[in-house]
Formats: structure tokens, C-alpha cells, sequence
């Protein structure tokens, strides 16, 4: 293939960094996420606490999963198991975890048990993130509108404006939670069909084993 720009051969040995930390730039957006949820109270929020394990393993704690949930709505993954994927592969939310993988029916149950708080939280970071121009002039689509990341503090905050847009945003992370709500259980039910297949499968080789007898 010359003349075509080339991957590296596979085999190849390659020096990674040791710390994840130095992965992720200074001013990255997952950095303002980690610091905005660690200043959260979470408890006056209505955050409930992740619940053990049957096992009697430690659940994940409220804040983990809520960081991943606001770095899946900023990216638009509606999916708990796509989430729990990119826990698993995505160095951003490697290192906004501290490599922790929840499951997808942790996400899935927190999501459920913390709708509301969820959705004031989102909003009011998105809102946040716009008046410190963190978003660096993205833009997040709500109703069909268009609203610059990069805002003028002299011109547009005044009280209304600003609840007004913490509305829309609302509405806007409600909207992101009923499709991963739907996307969740068209997941399981594909996941349900394909485990009941598969156990049909083996129980017809099963009877022609013992048909054999």
C-alpha cells in the first residue's frame, strides 16, 4: 500500500503513558465535570445512595454514577450498556471513574431512582458550563434551537433568562432519559430474545444427543 498513509504494524511494542492523567488536557470538559460534581451536595439534591449488592459488595456511589450519566448526556449515548462499554474503553471516562465499569443495571436503576434530580443537575451544568464558555463554542440542540456555548455575562443573565433556559434544558435532559428509558428496553429485550434462542438451540442438540442413546 505505498503511497497511502499507513497504521502502525500491530505487533508492534508502543510506550502508553502511565497515568491516565496524562491522557486528558488541562482544560478538557471531563475535568469541569469532576469538579462540578464533587462540589454537588448530593443528599439535598435528592441523590439516593447506591444500594449494596446482594453479595454484600459496596454499591457505586451516587457521585461516580452521576458523572457518568452527565458525560453520557453531553455526548449523547442513550444506552446503559453503551455506557458501560465506554467505561470500559473510552480513556475520558476512564479517567473521570477512576476505571470503574458499573453495569448497565446499575446505570439503568440509578437512572430510574434519580430521574429528577438528574435532569435539574444536567441543566444546571450545561448553564454553567455556557457562562464559563467551557463548551468553547459548541452547541446543544434544544427544541430545535440553537443556543451559542460562548455567552456575553453583560448582556443575557438576568434571572428570567436564565430559568427560562434552565427549563429548556430540563425538558431537554428529560427528553435524553425517555429515549435511553426506550433504548434500555428495546436492549434487554433483544438481549432476552437472543438468550432464549440460544437455550432452544442447545436444548434441540441436547435431544439429539440423547436420541442417539
Amino acid at each position: 500500500m505505498s503511497g497511502f498513509i499507513e497504521g502502525v504494524d500491530r505487533d508492534q511494542v508502543a510506550l502508553f503513558p502511565d497515568r491516565l492523567e496524562d491522557w486528558i488536557d488541562e482544560d478538557h470538559l471531563v475535568r469541569v465535570v469532576d469538579l462540578f460534581v464533587d462540589q454537588l451536595d448530593l443528599v439535598s439534591l435528592g441523590f439516593t445512595r447506591s444500594a449494596h449488592a446482594r453479595t454484600g459488595r459496596p454499591g457505586y456511589h451516587p457521585a461516580i454514577l452521576l458523572k457518568l450519566f452527565i458525560y453520557g448526556y453531553l455526548n449523547r449515548i442513550p444506552s446503559s450498556r453503551r455506557l458501560e462499554r465506554e467505561a470500559g474503553r473510552n480513556v475520558e471516562v476512564m479517567w473521570l471513574l477512576g476505571r470503574l465499569v458499573p453495569d448497565h443495571k446499575t446505570i439503568a436503576d440509578f437512572r430510574r431512582d434519580n430521574g429528577g434530580a438528574i435532569r435539574k443537575t444536567c441543566a444546571q451544568f450545561v448553564e454553567l458550563c455556557r457562562r464559563i464558555g467551557a463548551l468553547k463554542g459548541d452547541c446543544v440542540a434544544i427544541d430545535g434551537s440553537k443556543f451559542k456555548a460562548v455567552n456575553n455575562r453583560d448582556k443575557n443573565f438576568t434571572k428570567g433568562k436564565i430559568a427560562s433556559r434552565l427549563a429548556h434544558l430540563e425538558a431537554d435532559v428529560d427528553r435524553y432519559i425517555t429515549e435511553m428509558v426506550r433504548i434500555d428496553r428495546q436492549e434487554t429485550g433483544e438481549a432476552r430474545a437472543e438468550k432464549v434462542a440460544h437455550l432452544a438451540q442447545r436444548y434441540g442438540r441436547l435431544k439429539q444427543e440423547i436420541a442417539k442413546l
